[in-house]
């Protein structure tokens, strides 16, 4: 990753790649796991943002996630 790659993310003008996220962490001495989890919430919140029913898709979509996982 280049200084204007690096700068435009931190600007918020461009998303980072999943596969960046594990280097990150590690040049940032920070949780993988927690930037994971920031990460995909700003991937939800970009599909979700302008929709009405955004709260209520995503407590069907939690409940489906857990369903999900009780049944492995």
């Amino acid at each position: 990753m280049d200084k204007a790659q690096l700068s435009k993310i931190e600007k918020g003008l461009r998303q980072l790649k999943r596969e960046q996220i594990p280097i990150l962490a590690e040049i940032l001495k920070a949780s993988s796991d927690e930037l994971m989890t920031l990460w995909l919430a700003d991937q939800i919140y970009a599909v979700v943002k302008d929709e009405k029913l955004a709260n209520e898709a995503m407590q069907v979509a939690e409940k489906s996630n857990n369903l999900k996982k009780a049944q492995k």
